[in-house]
């Protein structure tokens, strides 16, 4: 009976480890012959080949963005509007693009809304990039890319449909294109969150430290695709001030921090408040105003933060340009204001003229 059952073990011992080997074999050929099963997708990806010249690469050193040679460059430079709305006025085009570049601009910020993200799909929103990016390469025009939401990226509540958004989403979208431009220079900047705000409670509550979190956890995924990309983390109040980071800084390389000082943020002295809600920062970091702009109350579209009487534009510039910050101003089209342009003859508004001026005069071929 006992040689029986030892008989019966002994087989079945036996049995379970040649079933072992069969599977691991198995699982270990169907890994390696597959053909890539795991990983298929109809998005086709980004021809680097277009590419024919890569233009320098951008990091940040201190508080500084400078070339691989060490050249500090200071952007100056305008957003255009969403993809989606070029396309649909058929203003998609790299016209388009040559027209702000003959302004001066050596950087364009390309808004991309989650609605409009989700409305045309991974694939076909970003065949609109790829066109935009190597437009811009050609034109030696650097790109940031900008999730455009505006609210609370941790209670997932949001300012408007338009820029409705979820924390999954939000980080699939970073995963994909900072794989997807790994390696293009042109794409220096990522822009993880437009403009933070709970809306004075309206939009539920957010800590710094938990912001940080976020942020951090966004950098870690862009940084594990593409180890070069320069991250941009914005404040909150809309993107404005930036008081935490003198006390909790995002413990994060290549990072440089956003600030959307419109005109009403803050009242006289404006220098002196400026400092003190965020430009206090350059001294350590660099800091990039990707939002800038102002008109008249009278003009079209005008609203609370951005109407000014007309003395901010020589104002900011001037403030920026003592502390070597950048800036790009907000907005290269003639309907969503405040405009730069008054038509698609790109006559250029009052902000439109200053900051062209600008532009032609301070921005230097980069090397």
């Amino acid at each position: 009976m006992k040689a029986t059952l030892i008989h019966r073990f002994l087989i079945g011992c036996l049995f379970i480890f040649l079933s072992g080997i069969s599977y691991t074999s198995f699982a270990d050929d169907a890994w390696e012959n597959a053909s890539g099963w795991w990983n298929q997708t109809d998005i086709p990806a980004f021809d680097k080949s277009s590419i024919k010249k890569q233009m320098p690469l951008i990091k940040v050193k201190g508080n500084q963005f400078v070339t691989g040679s060490g050249n500090e460059v200071i952007f100056r430079g305008a957003s255009v509007a969403d993809p989606d709305k070029m396309q649909n006025e058929k203003r998609l085009t790299k016209e388009h693009f040559a027209v702000l570049k003959k302004w001066g601009a050596n950087v364009v910020r390309l808004p991309v809304h989650p609605s409009a993200w989700r409305k045309h799909g991974k694939k076909n929103y970003l065949l609109m990039l790829d066109k935009i990016i190597g437009w811009s390469n050609e034109l030696e025009m650097y790109v940031i890319l900008d999730w455009h939401s505006m609210g609370n990226l941790k209670s997932e509540m949001f300012q408007n449909a338009s820029y409705y958004t979820a924390r999954g989403e939000t980080f699939d979208f970073w995963r994909t294109v900072s794989e997807r431009y790994v390696g293009v220079n042109a794409v220096a900047f990522y822009e993880l969150f437009n403009e933070p705000t709970v809306f004075n409670g309206r939009l539920g509550v957010v800590s710094w430290a938990e912001w940080k979190a976020l942020n951090e956890e966004m950098i870690t995924i862009v940084q594990a695709h593409n180890p070069q990309a320069i991250c941009l983390v914005a404040g909150f109040n809309w993107a404005f001030e930036l008081k935490s980071v003198a006390t909790a800084p995002i413990e994060k390389d290549n990072i440089a921090y956003v600030s959307h000082p419109y005109p009403m943020k803050v009242k006289a002295p404006y220098e002196e408040n400026w400092d003190k809600e965020f430009g206090y920062v350059a001294k350590q970091y660099p800091i990039f105003a990707t939002e800038i702009g102002y008109q008249l109350a009278g003009d079209k579209g005008a609203h609370i933060p951005v109407i000014d009487d007309g003395s901010y534009g020589k104002r900011i510039t001037d403030y920026f340009g003592a502390r070597k910050i950048s800036w790009v101003s907000w907005v290269f089209d003639p309907d969503w204001s405040p405009q730069l342009i008054k038509d698609w003859n790109y006559e250029p508004t009052m902000q439109g003229k200053h900051f062209r001026e600008v532009m032609l005069k301070e921005n230097k071929p980069i090397k």
